[in-house]
This record gives C-alpha cells, sequence and structure tokens, in this order.
C-alpha cells in the first residue's frame, strides 16, 4: 500500500498528465509512475484541458503588420473589389452617395476660387505660382472626403466600374446604371453647393467664377474633350493609389499631387465644371445653359470616361488583369 504522506504526490502527478488515467492512484516503482514521470519531464507550451485530458489546438500566430502600400497587382485587385461594390448598389443608394460627393467636389471648387481665385496681384506678377495656389487648395480635400466616405464619384466610377465590367464581376446594367445614378446625383449635390456658394456672398465682388466659366464654355470642342481625358487620367490616378494604402495619411498623399496638379494645369473635371459654371452664371457669366452643356459638359464627360476607363485602368488591367487574354 502507498503511504499516506505519498498519496497526494502521485495523485498531482496523474492529473497533470492529462491521460485517461488521471485519477488513478499509481504504486510506486511502477512502470506507470515511471512513464508518468517522464511525461512530467518534457516540457510543454500549452495548457492541458481540464476535461478527459489532451492539449487545445495552439493559437493562430498574430498577424503581421498592414503594408502601408499594397504591391501593384493587390492594388489592381483593390480597384476591381471596389468597382464590384459600387457597381452592385441600388439605383437610389448611388444616387444619394452620388449628391454627397457632388457637394464634396463643390466644397473643393468653392475653396479653390475662393483662396486661388482672389490673387489678382500673385496672377499678374508670378501665374505659375497663382495656378500653384489654385490647385493646392480645394479640390484634393474634396476628393479625399468623398474616398474617406464611400461616396459615388462618376469620375472615379469610369475606372474602377469599367474594371469591373471587364473582368466579367458585373454586367453592362450594373456599369451602366452606376454611371447614369452617380452622374445624376453629381450634378443635383453640384448645382445645390454652388446655389447655396452664391447666397452665402462669401465671394463677395471676385470676378474669377464668372472668368473661370466663361473662360471653359469658351474652348473649342475638341480642346474640351483632350482635357477631360488628361483631368481623368489624374483624378483616377489619384483615387487608384488612394485604394492601395493603409492609412489616412497614405490616401490623403495619394490625392494631393494628381489632383492639385489636374487644377494647376488647367484641365476640365466634369464634375468641378457641375459647380463652377452654374455658379459663375449666377454670378453674371454670360452663358447659356444649352453652351454649358454642349460646349463643356458634354466633350469633358466623355474624355474623363476615356481617361478614367483606358488611359488608368486598361494598362493595368491587361497586366495584372484579365483584358484582352484568352480564358482557358
Amino acid at each position: 500500500m502507498i503511504a499516506a504522506s505519498t498519496k497526494p504526490f502521485f495523485l498531482f502527478v496523474a492529473f497533470l498528465t492529462g491521460t485517461s488515467s488521471a485519477f488513478a492512484v499509481v504504486q510506486p516503482g511502477s512502470s506507470s509512475s515511471t512513464k508518468i514521470l517522464s511525461k512530467l519531464s518534457k516540457p510543454t507550451t500549452s495548457a492541458l484541458w481540464l476535461s478527459g485530458g489532451g492539449v487545445p489546438p495552439a493559437p493562430p500566430a498574430p498577424a503581421g503588420p498592414v503594408p502601408e502600400l499594397k504591391p501593384p497587382p493587390a492594388m489592381y485587385q483593390a480597384a476591381l473589389a471596389a468597382g464590384v461594390a459600387k457597381c452592385s448598389q441600388s439605383w437610389g443608394d448611388i444616387f444619394k452617395l452620388g449628391i454627397v460627393s457632388g457637394c464634396h467636389i463643390g466644397f473643393g471648387s468653392y475653396l479653390a476660387i475662393t483662396v486661388g481665385g482672389a490673387c489678382p496681384g500673385i496672377a499678374a506678377s508670378n501665374p505659375g505660382l497663382q495656378k500653384i495656389i489654385f490647385g493646392s487648395f480645394g479640390l484634393p480635400f474634396g476628393l479625399i472626403m468623398t474616398l474617406a466616405t464611400g461616396g459615388q464619384l462618376f469620375t472615379g466610377n469610369t475606372a474602377v466600374g469599367f474594371a469591373a465590367y471587364q473582368e466579367g464581376k458585373i454586367e453592362l446594367k450594373d456599369l451602366l446604371k452606376n454611371w447614369i445614378s452617380s452622374y445624376a446625383g453629381n450634378f443635383v449635390g453640384s448645382l445645390l453647393l454652388a446655389f447655396l456658394a452664391f447666397k452665402s456672398g462669401t465671394l463677395a465682388a471676385s470676378p474669377a467664377s464668372a472668368a473661370i466659366a466663361t473662360a471653359k464654355c469658351s474652348l473649342p470642342w475638341d480642346v474640351a474633350f483632350v482635357r477631360g481625358i488628361l483631368c481623368n487620367w489624374l483624378v483616377c490616378m489619384a483615387v487608384y493609389m488612394a485604394g492601395g494604402c493603409s492609412s489616412m495619411i497614405g490616401k490623403m498623399t495619394a490625392v494631393w499631387f494628381p489632383i492639385s496638379a489636374f487644377v494647376a494645369l488647367g484641365l476640365d473635371h466634369s464634375i468641378a465644371n457641375m459647380f463652377i459654371i452654374p455658379l459663375g452664371m449666377m454670378r453674371g457669366a454670360e452663358i447659356t445653359m444649352a453652351t454649358f452643356i454642349l460646349k463643356n459638359l458634354i466633350p469633358v464627360t466623355l474624355g474623363n470616361i476615356v481617361g478614367g476607363a483606358l488611359c488608368v485602368m486598361a494598362p493595368f488591367g491587361s497586366v495584372f488583369g484579365s483584358w484582352g487574354k484568352k480564358k482557358e
């Protein structure tokens, strides 16, 4: 028999082994006690289950840090996923988010006109500097608000939505639903903010808005079309790169440089023009609605589609996606 003083020790050892004999009384010097002690001597990193022995599965390894910038193939996949998500929303949701994005771009244009458009002395003595000021303060923050809040901006959708269609992730009707509804919502939001900016009285007697609107509607059709291509090439690169960044500061950096560049270069963005030209008309520019639509909005919109769908997404889709590749 086991001495009374040694029984607790062997019961404790048997419990720790977690075997089916966890609660058996073990005779000292027996083969069972030898096995128990040999098991006990082996190191273990897992806590024992209290329900019949065994060890729990090892916890998953901690995830590594999220990269600040996705590699190029993953960046394309992120843009593709965004296109699918945006085109999968309902007509009503796209339209409502389009109104919000129209207001965001309107706010950006409003700030650009207020700051960069109010520097006549700099424009006369150093026109390059005035263009940088005009581009840097305004539209970049308008696009950041849209990207950070999940808005529906037609110009960005020309790239990501078209990619989703080309990859077979959505049907043509989904793409058209997104483009039509976001464009209409953007127009409503831009007009709304133009009216509010006009009624606010913050632009005082500045002639900038009327002068900019008149200049935009005086362009030849082909010039407006090409400016639309170049503009949305930069805008969609901003959207594309921002989608590959994991932090807010990364997204802001990705947006700021291309957007400030297109404004400083004097290029044309259809949604920004939906705010700028109507505001100029309210402030005395001698432009009719027909002139605005036929001479500016239509050619610029078509150019924006080419810039986003072909200049930005087609090269990446042909390399990182399945554009133009035979399906096996």
